[in-house]
């Protein structure tokens, strides 16, 4: 299995000058909210992650994972037992995360009711 590191994202000088974007690159990605989402409930480890979000395949979920934590939002855990044990959870930086994504949460459901209203000279 990859490494975290060899998750690390490209070199973007964009990214690199503009912290908007550098914000969005980390939690970009179809299932990064969702599973911020679920960490934010403290450690889970992965099955219970992936039984949490229905549709995503384990290979697409073990990617983001493994991005976030290339990102150092995530901490992985393995525990010296048998059969392995390993946890994902979010670090203390990946837990500031936790009000910049409540607020999108907030602005995406008032921004889903604006769309869902009828626009003026439409019924």
């Amino acid at each position: 299995m990859p490494a975290a590191a060899d998750h690390l994202p490209k070199i973007d000088p964009l990214r690199d000058a503009c912290p908007v974007k550098a914000a969005i690159d980390v939690i970009r990605g179809r299932w990064k909210p969702s599973i911020l989402n679920e960490l934010r409930g403290g450690p889970k480890r992965f099955s219970q992650i992936q039984g949490a979000l229905p549709g995503v395949t384990a290979q697409t979920l073990a990617i983001q994972l493994r991005q976030l934590e290339a990102d150092e939002i995530v901490t992985r855990t393995v525990f010296p037992e048998i059969p392995a044990r390993v946890e994902y959870e979010l670090n203390p930086y990946g837990r500031t995360l936790s009000k910049v994504m409540e607020e999108l949460e907030a602005w995406g459901g008032e921004y889903l009711q604006r769309r869902r209203k009828p626009r003026a000279g439409q019924r």
